[in-house]
Parts: C-alpha cells; structure tokens; sequence
C-alpha cells in the first residue's frame, strides 16, 4: 500500500531499508488525470512525474520537451547589461589590455576560457588570473588587481566572483582599474563600485531566471555584446560546450534557461567540442557524442577541479582554451596526474574522517564536527559532502596545518536544516563564515573547536522539526506498474534530460514485485546487487541493477524464501552491452512489502 510517507529508521529491521520513503505531493491528483488524457493518453507515472515538475498543459508539456535556443531571455533585461555592454564594447573598440579574473572551480575556470576566448576572437589583448586557492583564498583581491595593473589592463571582467568584493573593487577603483562583475552568488546589502555589477539574484535585477551559473552570466553578456557589434547571434554559440559543463558541475537547478542552455550545450559538445574539452573527455573515457550532465559532473568537472584543489586552477583555464591540441594533451596529461593525486588524498581523508564519524554517532549527535590536523583544504569540501551524506547529518569537517592556531573547514548539511543558520548561532565563535543554507565554508581558533561541537547540536536542533529530518528520505514520483515500461514510455521519459537539480531522473515506486531466479551480487568488490523482478500478477521480467546495494542482497534473498511482495524504488534506464541495449531498473531502495 502506497502512503505519503513509509516507513523510517525503526523499521529497518522489518523492511531492509534504512530509509523513509516519500511519495511526492503534487497539488491536485484529479489534474493529474487530465493532463494524462490531454497528452494522448500518456501514462499515468508520467503525467505524475510532470506535474511535479510545474507542467500543467499541452503548452507547458512542449515547452518542457522544447527547450530550444528561441525560449533564451533577452540579456538586456538583467540589470546593470546595458552598462556592461557599453563598457567592453569600448574596450573592444580601442583595443584595450584586459584582464579576465575568474574563479578556481569548474564554474570558475570555465567562464575564464570563455570570456578569455570570446575577447581574443575580438583582437584585445586579454589573459587571466585566477587566485590559487592556498596563497589567495577565495574571491576578486588585492593581488589579481595588482597583477592587471602590472600587466597594464584597463578593464577587468570578473567571473563567477565579485558581488561581495566591496574593498577590492573600491581597490581597483582607486589605481584606475575599470570593473565589470559577472557572479550568480548572493549580493549583500551593498553592492561593489563597478562599472557594471550583472547578478541575476541582485535585489533590484528583474531578470526572469535567478538559477544562471557564473558562466551562464558571462554567457549572457557575450551575447549582448555580439548583438551590439552587429554581429550573427550564431556567433555565440561555440561557447555553449563551457556553459555546460559549468551549468552540470555549479549544481545549479535544471529548469527553466539552465535546461535550453545544457541541451543546446549537450549539442554542441556533441557536433564540435573544444580542443580542450575533447582531450580532457579522451582521457576520462567519455563519449561526448551522447554525453549526459552525469557524466560531466563524475568524469569531466573532477579532472578540472583537481587543477585547483591541488596545484594551480590556471591549468585548467588554459587547457579549455586552448587550440592546440599537442599543448592541449600535455596539460591534460598534467592535470590527470593532479587527479590521480586528488584521488589518493580523497580516499585517504574520506576514510579517516569516516572512521572518527563513526565514534561521534555512537552518541546520536544532531551534527558532526570531524576535526583533523593536516588533511589538505583541497579535499575538504568533498569529504564533507560525503560525511553528511553518509550519516545523513549537518557535518562541518575541519582542519589545521602550521603554527597558526586557526581550524578552517567546509560545512555540509541534509535536506530541510540551514547549516548556514546553525553557523550564525555560533558565529560568536568564529573568525569568519559564508555560505547558504547547503554549503558554508568557515575559520575558528583551534582551541575552540570542541565547544563549537557541543554548540552545534542545539544550533541545529532548533531547525529540526521532527525526528524524521535526521532520516535519510527517497523520494518518489509516482507508484509504477511495469506493466507501463513500454518503448512509447521510454521515449517519453528520456526527454525528461538533462537532469540536475529541481528536475532529477524520475524515481518509481514498484509495489508487488516477485524476485525472478536468485539474486546475485556483483562488481569487483561484490558491492552491487543484481536480480531480476516481475509483477506478482504477471507480466515480463525486468533486470535490476543496485549499485552499492549489495547489503541490500538479503532482502531480496528473504523476498524470495518466503514468498514475500517486494518493493522497488527504482529509475528506468538503458543498458547496452555487447551491442544490444535493453531497458533495465536502476534500484535506488528495496524492502519487502510492509504491512
């Protein structure tokens, strides 16, 4: 029986599952029904999956499967565009020396190459800086600025970083420097002295879409900037392969103009990639005809991450870049080595923050404080994701190397807790902080450590509303009969892509399910659990894959010695293999029947 919320953590030992499952709610079941009939009967799993992705109509449903070039907003509707214009128009037109700054990330580092590429294509003289992440830290700094100065730069177009940098930019200000800021993250109460400040999330910026990456902004930019040179709007176009992997790797929400700009990205990655793009994908093992936002965000945007987690994210600007394909490869050999080495750390730092997790959550804390000295900063953030993850608690993960008496760290948290508000609680502790309700990244003294610990737990008790916020939770967008999984079904679901945030592959709930044959368990380490399930009520079998849920292989072993129902949260997806594709359910869950 399908409730809106199943069973928590309590019943693990009945069902086999440790997490809650969810069926997500939408508005009005009966408009469901509807919008099934309106769109020629299509089946009822998928009108479900549509409307909890705000499609209400025909005209919604072509939109939504129609993310064509033509639906990009005018660039002059965001605020400060015309400004910005008039100032790199000028700049093009006088020649002049110009500095691209931008940020050690993918995002970063991809609206560096574009910008940088964009104004070379234009005859300005133009190079880069991007500040290292160990000697500059984060953001637009004094340093950047001194190095345009020195390089005589007239402008800088700042990517990705800026909005908040108010004494840098009254710094740049004050030698002579123009600026133009290009950045998507949260403005504060006051604003940089720029010659232009382009946010879409500025307070006073009436621009119809807030989710754009920082490439997504630059982007825009280009495009009003090719419109006022008179030039064919087709000239942006090449660019769109960055936009991309920015728009896949920032994590930012896959709607509205992110999704026309991934799929027309997608395209051109697939026709004409860049040098850089196409070595990078060429040494990852990825076919970037048919590349997926996935494969980007697991393959592609590490590689050019570890540039700037472990050495220089310059690397990674020049390499995509670049236009020559002998000096393409070498910095791609380069950057793989920085991958192999980020990988090492990663593990290495992931396992031993895992096993002092561990001892924490012999308590039952409300958030994790995992303190270290001497992992490297590079690895911080992702370890943190995963510790959080993991547990499935807020997790701040610290460290500290050298004599300076000071922790710095990255902050993680789950669903439904402000790991941002928690931190202001304690800020009276800390020497500083930033971040937003997901992510925050913060300094304390060392010797303060274990009291911002204890102080955590009753910070973020205070965002728990119910016990059930500390329980790992799957979400579901409809029951699903697999009796529905016909080709007509897959064709419809896989242009539900790209996928990212707020517009996540589809996850089905199968109730009734018998285990066909014997499951197994597979994968170099016996860590993936592969079976094959069929309604109870008949019908044809479907493989199962579950990655990582080889722990699971009781569940499904007990399903079939007693005859019990199965259930299956589940993905549809293809798989090929010796040529031949075929549909198969990806398993998210599985548990037997409750009662």
């Amino acid at each position: 029986m399908l409730n809106d919320s199943a069973a928590g953590a309590s019943d693990v030992e009945a069902t086999g599952s440790p997490y809650r499952w969810t069926l997500r709610p939408v508005e009005d079941e009966a408009a469901v029904d509807v919008l099934a009939a309106g769109l020629n009967k299509l089946p009822r799993p998928l009108a479900r999956s549509l409307a909890l992705r705000d499609v209400r109509s025909y005209d919604d449903a072509h939109t939504f499967f129609r993310p064509t070039l033509s639906r990009l907003h005018d660039p002059y509707r965001m605020r400060d565009m015309d400004r910005a214009v008039e100032r790199l128009v000028a700049a093009i037109r006088q020649q002049e020396t110009v500095l691209v700054y931008g940020d050690y990330d993918v995002d970063g580092t991809t609206s560096t190459a574009m910008m940088l590429t964009f104004l070379k294509s234009q005859g300005v003289e133009a190079s880069f800086f991007i500040p290292n992440r160990f000697e500059h830290g984060y953001g637009l700094g004094e340093a950047g600025i001194d190095v345009a100065a020195a390089r005589g730069a007239t402008l800088i177009v700042a990517l990705d970083c800026g909005i908040t940098a108010i004494d840098a930019a009254g710094y740049a200000q004050s030698i002579g420097i123009d600026l133009v800021i290009c950045d998507h993250h949260t403005a504060g109460d006051v604003l940089p002295a720029a010659a232009a400040v382009l946010d879409p999330k500025r307070p006073d910026c009436d621009y119809p879409f807030k989710g754009l990456s920082g490439c997504g902004v630059g982007f825009k930019l280009i495009q009003a900037v090719i419109d006022e040179l008179g030039l064919p709007p087709e000239e942006a176009w090449p660019y769109l392969d960055l936009v991309a992997v920015s728009t896949a790797c920032d994590i930012v929400p896959m709607v509205g103009e992110n999704r026309v700009l991934m799929r027309a990205g997608l395209r051109q990655l697939s026709d004409a990639p860049r040098v850089g793009i196409a070595a990078l994908a060429d040494k990852a093992g990825v076919e970037l005809d048919g590349c997926t936002a996935s494969k980007m965000v697991f393959q592609i945007g590490p590689r050019i991450n570890a540039a700037g987690r472990i050495a220089d994210a310059g690397l990674a600007a020049e390499l995509l870049a670049s236009d020559d394909p002998v000096r393409a490869r070498q910095l791609v050999d380069e950057i793989e080595g920085l991958n192999l080495r980020r990988r090492d750390l990663d593990r290495t730092t992931r396992d031993e923050a895992f096993e002092i997790a561990e001892r924490l959550m012999e308590d039952d804390p409300m958030a994790l404080v995992v303190y270290k000295p001497g992992w490297h900063a590079g690895v911080i953030g992702i370890t943190a994701s995963r510790v959080a993850e993991h547990f499935h608690r807020p997790t701040l993960l610290l460290t500290s190397n050298g004599a300076t008496g000071t922790a710095k760290g990255s902050a993680r948290s789950v669903k439904g807790i402000s790991i941002y508000d928690a931190l202001a609680q304690c800020s009276d502790l800390l020497t500083r902080f930033g971040g937003h309700a997901f992510a925050a990244g913060l300094a304390l003294p060392i010797d303060r450590v274990d009291e911002l610990r204890e102080r955590m737990q009753a910070a973020v008790a205070l965002a728990v509303t119910d016990a059930d916020d500390l329980v790992p939770e799957i979400e579901l967008d409809a029951a699903l009969h697999l009796a529905d999984v016909t080709p007509r079904f897959w064709s419809v679901l896989k242009q539900f892509g790209p996928h990212g945030p707020d517009n996540l592959r589809p996850t089905f709930w199968g109730t009734g399910l018998r285990v066909v044959g014997q499951p197994s368990c597979v994968g170099a380490q016996q860590q993936h659990l592969r079976m094959r399930v069929a309604q109870a009520d008949g019908g044809a079998a479907f493989p199962v894959i579950g990655f990582g849920l080889a722990d699971r292989y009781e569940t499904a072993l007990a399903s079939v010695r007693r005859g019990s129902p199965l259930e299956l949260a589940f993905q549809v997806d293809e798989n090929t293999w010796n040529g031949r594709t075929t549909l198969q359910l990806k398993a998210q869950d599985l548990r037997l029947a409750s009662a």
